[in-house]
């Protein structure tokens, strides 16, 4: 289930009339990306976030919304949904302001120092600082490239399960050898609401870049005639009446035989894309923004980098990194927004000051 947002939240910038003056925009509303306002919002900055996804939640919700998630700081297990859920509650004090399903596609410094952004809906900002929290950048999932076949996409074909529920009873054929392929092949073999009426996997090769644990279990299924895997290539498709009916695998053996099917699933991964950020001027190493490790700035002052998308000696792709970059980049961008304001380090436990401005009631000590 996607995270639900205030609506009059979401839509404030439809009926602004101009560019909207910000102090703080986000880019990406990744976990990272919620976090960053978190701790912009404790130094009383109030933010815009950018998202290219239609919801917020970036990659964990996009990519994998029911697995677990073992390594967050104080929560032994949770799932990127569930991450994502308590992510908006706990920014909810602050006010965020969401501009979901568009892109940020132009970057412009003003004479003023403030930075003129315009996404691909048309939304015009004039911000003080940028937060580039944007993953990986633009990922999108590689495609399976046989030619007529992308006319069935979001009917038949698909390269991601939003709802596992739409696939229950259907014959399905799932491509790829990575862990994607494999949960989601095991979810639709095993008995449950979302069990599939049959299952073939097809992967290139015998050999899969999948927890070993899954890979042993779909031989067992194998074995028990619960599913079927073969080893080839999709080389083209069969359908009739204007509907997709069966997959030509072409296999090891370089015969090529049709699978029947109702639905295909095509998990190769992501390709990640920079997109328009490749484009603002940034220093770039290996598609990765170049950052200081004293408050996350990027080559441009007034522009920081947070999350997977940065780079600097000793970088780990980890969430729980992310959120310690966020702190330092939220302190970092106070002199670009309150230039005149001495800003110290306070505490949530015991600062009447974020008390207030997280709405709590501050607490009576003995």
């Amino acid at each position: 289930m996607e995270p639900q947002l205030n609506q009059e939240v979401m839509d404030t910038a439809a009926a602004h009339d101009g560019p909207i003056e910000a102090d703080a925009v986000i880019v990406g509303a990744g976990p990272v990306g919620l976090f960053q306002v978190f701790e912009l919002g404790l130094l009383e900055i109030k933010a815009h976030v950018i998202d290219s996804l239609a919801y917020p939640g970036g990659q964990p919700v996009e990519l994998y919304p029911d697995k677990p998630i073992y390594d967050i700081p104080a929560v032994p297990v949770c799932t990127g949904q569930e991450l994502t859920d308590a992510l908006l509650k706990q920014i909810e004090p602050f006010g965020a302001t969401f501009h979901l399903g568009q892109e940020v596609t132009t970057v412009q410094k003003q004479d003023d120092g403030r930075f003129f952004v315009a996404t691909s809906k048309g939304t015009k900002f004039l911000t003080k600082t940028i937060f580039i929290a944007a993953g990986v950048g633009a990922f999108q999932p590689r495609t399976l490239k046989v030619d007529g076949l992308e006319r069935f996409e979001g009917s038949q074909l698909f390269y991601r399960v939003k709802n596992p529920a739409d696939f229950a009873g259907k014959n399905l054929v799932v491509v790829g050898g990575g862990d994607s392929a494999l949960d989601w092949t095991l979810n639709f073999v095993a008995e449950g609401p979302n069990k599939a009426e049959s299952v073939i996997l097809i992967h290139r090769r015998d050999g899969f870049k999948a927890a070993p644990a899954n890979v042993a279990k779909m031989r067992e299924l194998c074995d028990a005639y619960e599913m079927q895997f073969i080893v080839g290539q999709v080389t083209g498709y069969e359908e009739k009446d204007g509907k997709l009916t069966g997959a030509k695998v072409t296999g090891a053996d370089g015969v090529t035989r049709v699978v029947p099917l109702d639905v295909l699933l095509v998990f190769f991964g992501l390709s990640p894309k920079l997109g328009p950020i490749a484009e603002w001027g940034l220093e770039i190493e290996r598609k990765q923004l170049v950052v200081d490790t004293e408050k996350f700035s990027t080559s441009i002052p007034g522009i920081f980098a947070v999350g997977d998308i940065n780079t600097y000696p000793g970088k780990k792709k980890l969430i729980l990194s992310g959120f310690h970059e966020c702190a330092l980049a939220a302190f970092g961008a106070v002199p670009f927004i309150f230039p005149e304001k001495k800003v110290f380090l306070q505490y949530t436990t015991t600062s009447p000051k974020l008390h207030k401005v997280l709405g709590v009631e501050s607490p009576v000590f003995d």
